[in-house]
């Protein structure tokens, strides 16, 4: 059942929902891979199947900064190749999201998380450096990340694979990562209102309440990221991605 009234809400509570805003807004700012934390310090906070609701409205309104600041580099043909899979992928969750178990979504999500990271680093390793072109190299990836979305809001370490495969340089990952999760979790809202009741107008008003911390940790992030060149960019994504697998697979 969802929090009645925001006074129900402990200290402690308030303290780690706003550190997991303000990662939500360094991640949308394009430090990519950290967004696990702000999922596993919100399920403290909350609970894992409340929090999953609670999160989404946040998401979106991380999401409409990054989309203003970052939209004149976003690149729509990826947006197009992944978008209609993720779709599959987000109904199958909302489906089965009910009766999977948490423990076995996670270690199952890890460990593919991890082998294609593993698959990354090997291709950076490569001299031949063409990304993969097949349909299907879209499909896998886009589907499993529909799911994790809606699931857990977690598919941030596939869509980083799949635009990092794509080699796409620094600000236009941001800026497409950043209309694709826009429209992506807009779509999850009414699963969430009416399907799931994870969110309501109570937890509407703490979203609201947690603003500030989405806007401070999105300044910071803009700042930070502009100091971080292209070759440790994509070195940066593939640890944290890598590290939030192994945060998933133990939290």
């Amino acid at each position: 059942m969802l929090l009645s009234i925001t006074s129900e809400i402990t200290p402690t509570a308030w303290i780690l929902a706003s550190i997991a805003t303000f990662i939500i807004g360094l991640s949308k700012a394009g430090i990519k891979g950290i967004a696990v934390l702000n999922v596993t310090i919100m399920a403290l906070a909350f609970g894992a199947r409340q929090s999953t609701g609670m999160v989404v409205p946040l998401l979106v309104l991380a999401d409409i900064f990054a989309v203003i600041y970052y939209n004149r580099y976003t690149q729509w043909k990826y947006v197009f190749k992944v978008l209609p899979w993720m779709l599959v992928g987000l109904l199958i969750g909302v489906f089965i999201g009910n009766e999977l178990p948490e423990k076995f979504f996670k270690i199952g999500m890890a460990i593919i998380i991890i082998i294609t990271v593993g698959m990354m680093f090997y291709w950076d390793r490569k001299k031949d450096k063409n990304v993969p072109s097949h349909w299907s190299f879209a499909g896998s990836i886009g589907t499993i990340a529909g799911i994790t979305t809606m699931v857990g809001n977690l598919a941030g370490a596939f869509s980083n694979i799949y635009f990092l495969a794509m080699r796409l340089p620094k600000n236009h990952f941001i800026g497409t990562a950043a209309w694709l999760f826009l429209i992506i979790n807009i779509i999850k809202l009414p699963f969430h209102f009416f399907v799931w009741k994870t969110i309501s107008l109570e937890s509407l008003q703490l979203n609201l309440m947690l603003l500030p911390g989405i806007l401070l940790g999105f300044f910071v992030g803009v700042k930070f990221i502009k100091y971080i060149k292209e070759a440790f960019f994509r070195k940066m994504i593939l640890v944290l991605t890598a590290v939030g697998a192994v945060l998933i697979m133990f939290s």
